[in-house]
C-alpha cells in the first residue's frame, strides 16, 4: 500500500475580486468581478493531492463560524481526512482578499485568523493520533506559527516520513527549520528571502518558476523542468497545486524527478480555470496532459 500526504497548514475562505487591472498604493481600481472560493495553502495541498488519488490528511484549524463549517464541508467532500482539523470557538476562520488581473497576476491579503492560532502541542498531537510513519509524505506549509512548522517536520522526519516545506510566505524560517525538511519549494522570491537569511539545509529544492516551469536542484545537479504550453487564467492556487502533486507522486513511490515532472504539469494545467482549486487535476486528466 501506499503511503499517505499529511498537510499541516492553513485552511481560508478565498474572497476574491478580478478587475482589468492590480491597482497601485492608494488607488481603486472599479468595475471588478466577486466571487468565493476554498483556499488556505494548506488546504489547497491537500485537495490536490487527494484529486490525484492520494490518501491525504489534514492538520489544521477553522473558526466555530459558518465559514469554518463551509471549509471543513468542501475538504471532507474531496475525499480529505478532516478528523485533525480542530475547530476554535476563540479564533476566526482565516480569510484571503484575491485581486485578480485580466493576465491572471495576483495580489493577495491573508488574515490568518484559526490559523495563526494553532499551536505545536496541537499539531503534534494529530501527527501521533495519524500514526504518521514511513511511506507517509509530511507536507508543511508556513502560513501557520513557525514553531508549529517546524514541531512538524520534526515529527514527520522521526517518523520516517518524507518531510517537505512550502516556504510561503519566507520571512521568518532558519535554518534549523529549513534542515528538517527533505525537500524545500520556494518560488523564485521565495528563494531569494531563504537564501539572503543563509544556507537552505534541505537535500532537495524545486523552485517553481511560473509560466518557465520549474528547477529540481538535488545530488549535486540542477535539472530543469518545463511547464506545459496552456493559456493561463488565473495563477491563484499553482503553487499549492505543484505541492501538493509533488506530495502525492512521492506517496505513490515515484521518483524525486519524475514526482517534480508531475507536480509541474498539474501546476500548468491548474492555471487553465479561475480558483484555487477549480483547475486542479485529477490523476486521469494528468496522465493524459502528460501523454
Amino acid at each position: 500500500m501506499t503511503g499517505r500526504v499529511i498537510v499541516v497548514g492553513s485552511v481560508n475562505i478565498d474572497l476574491v475580486v478580478t478587475i482589468a487591472r492590480l491597482p497601485a498604493p492608494g488607488e481603486t481600481v472599479t468595475g471588478g468581478r466577486f466571487e468565493r472560493h476554498h483556499g488556505g495553502k494548506g488546504g489547497n495541498q491537500a485537495v490536490a493531492a487527494a484529486r490525484l488519488g492520494a490518501r491525504a490528511s489534514f492538520v489544521g484549524a477553522v473558526g466555530s463560524d459558518d465559514l469554518g463549517a463551509a471549509a471543513r464541508d468542501a475538504l471532507a467532500v474531496e475525499g480529505v481526512d478532516v478528523s485533525e482539523l480542530a475547530v476554535l470557538d476563540a479564533e476566526p476562520t482565516g480569510v484571503a482578499l484575491i485581486l485578480v488581473d485580466a493576465d491572471g497576476e495576483n495580489s493577495i491579503a491573508v488574515a490568518g485568523g484559526a490559523n495563526a492560532a494553532l499551536t505545536a502541542e496541537r499539531a503534534g498531537a494529530a501527527l501521533r493520533r495519524l500514526a504518521t510513519g514511513r511511506g507517509d509524505v509530511v507536507l508543511v506549509g508556513h502560513e501557520i506559527p513557525t514553531a508549529v512548522a517546524r514541531a512538524a517536520l520534526a515529527l514527520g522526519r522521526a517518523a520516517g516520513a518524507t518531510t517537505i516545506l512550502n516556504p510561503a510566505p519566507a520571512a521568518g524560517l532558519d535554518r534549523a527549520t529549513l534542515s528538517l525538511a527533505d525537500i524545500v519549494t520556494p518560488n523564485e522570491g521565495e528563494l531569494a528571502t531563504l537564501l539572503e537569511a543563509g544556507s537552505i539545509g534541505a537535500s532537495a529544492v524545486l523552485v517553481s518558476l511560473g509560466a518557465r516551469g520549474a528547477r529540481l536542484e538535488a545530488d549535486g545537479g540542477s535539472t530543469a523542468i518545463a511547464a506545459l504550453p496552456v493559456a493561463a487564467v488565473d495563477t491563484v492556487g499553482a503553487g499549492d497545486t505543484l505541492n501538493g502533486a509533488l506530495a502525492a507522486s512521492l506517496a505513490q513511490g515515484r521518483t524525486l524527478l519524475a514526482s517534480a515532472t508531475r507536480a509541474v504539469a498539474a501546476a500548468s494545467l491548474a492555471v487553465t480555470r479561475a480558483g484555487a482549486r477549480e483547475g486542479m487535476p485529477t490523476a486521469d486528466q494528468l496522465d493524459a496532459a502528460l501523454d
